[in-house]
């Protein structure tokens, strides 16, 4: 059994839902096909929350019915037959009656996160609409009755492997299973999810529940870039890539994967692939526990980023001196994405600032804080690459024209990571190109 995951742009507009359906019919292979919410949806229902968290109401409103007529608009155009189109005004209805009750009772974030699944509900609902008037036989199989994270927000793999394979055994005829990607239930057994791009994330999961035969990640690009195509001239697909080095990439800033989507294949040792909805038979990227070869194969960058150094002239003297550092940053749950360190100072990067304030004041305990807004984290991945001889030479030689703030550099066998303010990330990214691939 295999897993098919698409994403918002495969199903964002009605011929690409028909498009999906001749993916998932073009073999008899069992699947389970998980689905994205429509393009722009996720942000428009985002968008619903932020009104109602600030009490506009009005605001809401105005969101809501803009969502509601584009889902009036779709439906029409992907269903042809009365009794399709009957249902699917049904189930919009429905949908959009509970975003209008919500206006009604007093917002909190269990009701936000209601409002965040709609997005995959709608999507899935629709598509099994489609699948139904186009007489493919399909189950239509609720997230909801099986994804579940425990109180760390954790996905509880067993319990989402035993309730999986509980159902699935009463079809044992059924070839094409529909679900979500995205939503979950918590351990309060309210509606949840696995945060923004987690539809990657469910896939890989369902994956390693089933030991399934491969991942595919369906999208709108043939496969992982070496660099971003929408800044960068001349990129290529990779062909392979290994976990590892796919986790590097997605973790600093490739936006063809979740960064989190990586783990559960990896431990189960399933292949994931990279393909693109448009040109199916595109060979995409494969990623797998092998590792070929060795040097650079791709760059990814990571928007958003502020450094933080603290500087103290008793560093070099004070034992524990970086626990108590690190420990200000666990205490405020902030990730910390690069670490490097001098006999004086120690520099860090984070790419949430919701705390930033109170890190700040905790840190100036410590020694003077400098703080740099508005970064950017370039990794140069490939295998071996931090081992290679001479790679980091030719990295910095790409880079004589734009100033590097922090450099990463040994942490991993297969990541050199580098700092530079925002502004100069583009030029950087095409520069590094030109300089470290061959065509």
């Amino acid at each position: 059994m295999k897993i098919m995951k698409f994403g918002g742009t495969s199903v964002g507009r009605p011929e690409r839902m028909h498009q999906v359906k001749d993916l998932i019919t073009r073999d008899n292979k069992k699947k389970i096909v998980v689905l994205s919410a429509l393009s722009g949806t996720t942000n428009a229902l985002v968008g619903i929350g932020e009104a109602l968290a600030d009490a506009n109401k009005d605001l809401a409103k105005e969101r809501i019915d803009t969502l509601h007529r584009h889902y009036l608009a779709f439906y029409k155009e992907l269903l042809k037959t009365s009794p399709a189109q009957k249902k699917a005004e049904k189930i919009i209805a429905e949908h959009f009656e509970f975003l209008n009750i919500i206006l009604k009772i007093s917002f909190n974030e269990a009701i936000n996160r209601d409002i965040l699944a709609q997005g995959e509900l709608l999507s899935t609902k629709l598509f099994y609409t489609l699948l139904q008037e186009l007489d493919v036989p399909a189950v239509f199989l609720p997230a909801l009755d099986f994804m579940s994270i425990d109180e760390n927000n954790e996905p509880e793999l067993k319990k989402i492997s035993d309730k999986v394979k509980s159902i699935l055994v009463n079809y044992p005829e059924e070839s094409i299973f529909v679900t979500q990607g995205y939503i979950c239930k918590n351990h309060r057994n309210e509606v949840d999810n696995l945060k923004r791009g987690g539809s990657d994330y469910s896939a890989s999961l369902m994956g390693a529940a089933i030991n399934a035969e491969v991942v595919e990640i369906w999208t709108d690009i043939d496969g992982m870039h070496n660099n971003d195509p929408r800044i960068v001239d001349k990129t290529r697909p990779i062909a392979q890539l290994s976990f590892d080095e796919a986790a590097e990439l997605a973790y600093f800033g490739a936006k063809i994967l979740h960064p989190a989507s990586i783990w559960p294949a990896q431990q189960y040792n399933i292949p994931v692939k990279l393909l693109n909805t448009m040109e199916p038979d595109a060979a995409g990227t494969t990623i797998t526990a092998k590792e070929q070869g060795t040097g650079v194969k791709a760059l990814a960058a990571k928007d958003g980023i502020t450094a933080i150094k603290i500087k103290s002239s008793r560093m070099l003297l004070a034992y524990g001196f970086l626990r108590k550092v690190f420990e200000v940053f666990e205490k405020y749950k902030t990730s910390i994405d690069m670490i490097t360190t001098s006999e004086v100072a120690v520099s860090v990067t984070i790419d949430d600032t919701t705390h930033l304030k109170e890190i700040i004041k905790e840190l100036e305990t410590y020694g003077s804080v400098e703080v740099d807004s508005d970064q950017a984290i370039i990794s140069i991945v490939g295998n071996l690459i931090a081992e290679s001889k001479g790679s980091v030479a030719q990295i910095m030689n790409c880079l004589t024209e734009y100033p590097v703030r922090m450099v990463s550099y040994g942490g991993s066998r297969h990541n050199v990571s580098l700092l530079v303010d925002t502004q100069y990330k583009k030029q950087a990214l095409q520069s590094l190109n030109d300089g470290l691939f061959t065509w």
